[in-house]
């Protein structure tokens, strides 16, 4: 029993000190001093202070709702514990047990008494038989006897009375407190009890996420970087991917005649920056405006980390198989039909890019960034195999044919791009120093017009793809196919787009 004691009290401190409310005081008040509950208030004054026109203020009260709600769970779940587990374990070990104890001791005691009385009594005894003053010693040990009646009675009483009492109370507690709200040890009712405590935490953990999904999933503003380009140009309404815009349109003003633009690495703080204004869709840009290899490194950094490359991988064999085209002509029809395949917002926003990579190259001479410069350091970053493997590997593994792929693009920009960029997503012209309106304005595209693609080689023909088709096909102008024709009239110039018009209808 004394074992049991000191097991149940051990049990008792230890369980006393796993839980975070203060022991003995009403629910309120336990709810109140937990540090959930701190937490919570510390989160909702938070969100209050930031405003729910604020992404994070509103993700602060949402999130100290459900901590509240956790608190609450803990508060009845401590509650519950304290009652079912704590009070009787301290029972058991601080009042059922001791009282046992004691009883025991003191019947002892009254057992040594018994004892000793009835020692003296046969004592006394033995003496009237043996002694001569007959009458005293009869009367010494009546009197003994009684004395040792008494103490008898006293043990007995105890035996009967008080230690089995105690003993019943005793049972009865024991099983009261192990078979009262669960028919199994108490190490289970505890283990039980943790367990529903857990699920009801987790079912509010549950309720209240897809509230913050739903939240985080309607909030526009959203980082920009290693975000798709069609869930980054839904959320924000643009039709241009904002990097690129706010880019172009910067390095329109500031980069176009610095040297090895795009080559020459920005210091990483200063990217970083750039890149987190970015994403918040600042347009406190001005610091960045003196810096142009910082915008160019950005600019960059948004191309690498999309998910998918601008170029898309579905028609990453088809821009590698057009490359491969040998007659330079026909190479050029190939990549214009796989150009014409890209996705809508693809192709805008390879449009909107190749338009000012075209005007970019015609600063050459003081920039240093021909069409094919330009093709080597910015192409991997707009084309690059489904492997695995790194970005680097990747792109190390393609750069050859996307050179061959994205340098011709530029140079022919206008051809590939016939139509006005500034109809529909124009070349921004933002100046935050002249304040943070947004204007646009046109950028003159070289004016080179290589022949236009013949109309055989529109679609394909018994399944082959188009590219097969014109490695098939004879080649009649010679490598001078790609020079201007000077001979091709107006009206057989608008016959022909009529014609590209409708086969490009068909391929869609």
């Amino acid at each position: 029993m004394e074992l049991v004691r000191v097991i149940s009290h051990n049990t008792h401190k230890r369980l006393v000190t796993c839980l975070q409310g203060h022991i003995g005081t009403d629910a309120e008040k336990r709810h109140k001093k937990l540090p959930l509950t701190a937490l919570s208030q510390a989160m909702q004054d938070g969100g209050s202070q930031l405003g729910e026109e604020s992404f994070i203020g509103k993700m602060m009260e949402v999130c100290g709702e459900a901590e509240n709600k956790l608190a609450s769970e803990l508060m009845q779940h401590e509650v519950q514990i304290e009652k079912d587990i704590l009070d009787p374990l301290n029972q058991l070990a601080e009042v059922n047990i001791p009282n046992i104890l004691k009883q025991r001791r003191q019947l002892a005691k009254l057992v040594l008494d018994y004892d000793s009385a009835r020692a003296r009594w046969l004592q006394a005894t033995k003496s009237i038989i043996s002694g001569t003053n007959t009458q005293a010693l009869t009367a010494k040990a009546d009197s003994l006897k009684e004395e040792m009646d008494e103490a008898m009675n006293k043990m007995e009483l105890c035996k009967v009375v008080r230690l089995g009492v105690s003993v019943i109370v005793f049972i009865a507690s024991i099983i009261q407190f192990t078979m009262a709200s669960y028919p199994y040890l108490l190490c289970f009712q505890l283990l039980e009890a943790q367990a529903d405590y857990h699920r009801k935490s987790l079912s509010v953990l549950e309720s209240v996420l897809p509230t913050i999904q739903a939240q985080q999933d309607s909030w526009t503003e959203k980082p920009a970087f290693g975000t798709g380009l069609d869930e980054h140009l839904k959320r924000s309404g643009r039709e241009i991917a904002l990097p690129i815009e706010a880019c172009v349109m910067m390095l329109l003003e500031t980069g176009m005649k610095e040297e090895g633009l795009f080559r020459i690495a920005a210091g990483a703080s200063k990217l970083k920056k750039l890149k987190a204004a970015l994403d918040c869709s600042t347009s406190q840009l001005e610091e960045f405006y003196s810096d142009p290899h910082a915008v160019a490194g950005a600019l960059k950094s948004y191309l690498r980390e999309l998910p998918e490359p601008l170029m898309t991988y579905q028609l990453y064999d088809e821009w590698i198989q057009a490359s491969n085209v040998p007659d330079p002509d026909k190479r050029l029809q190939a990549l214009w039909l796989v150009c014409d395949q890209l996705p809508k917002n693809n192709k805008a926003n390879f449009r909107y890019l190749v338009k000012f990579l075209a005007k970019l190259a015609q600063e050459s001479e003081l920039n240093k960034m021909t069409p094919s410069n330009i093709a080597i350091v910015l192409g991997p970053n707009l084309l690059w195999a489904k492997t695995e493997g790194s970005l680097a590997e990747m792109a190390a593994a393609t750069s050859v044919h996307v050179v061959t792929i994205i340098e011709p693009i530029i140079q022919h920009a206008d051809w590939f791009f016939p139509e006005d960029v500034d109809s529909s997503n124009k070349l921004m012209d933002h100046n935050p120093r002249r304040g943070s309106t947004l204007t646009r304005k046109q950028h003159a595209s070289p004016a080179f017009q290589p022949p236009l693609p013949p109309v055989e080689a529109a679609g394909t023909a018994g399944g082959q793809p188009v590219a097969e088709l014109l490695l098939q096909q004879p080649t009649s102008a010679g490598t001078e196919a790609c020079q201007p024709s000077l001979a091709l009239g107006m009206a057989a110039l608008v016959a022909a787009q009529q014609l590209l018009a409708q086969h490009t209808e068909e391929l869609r």
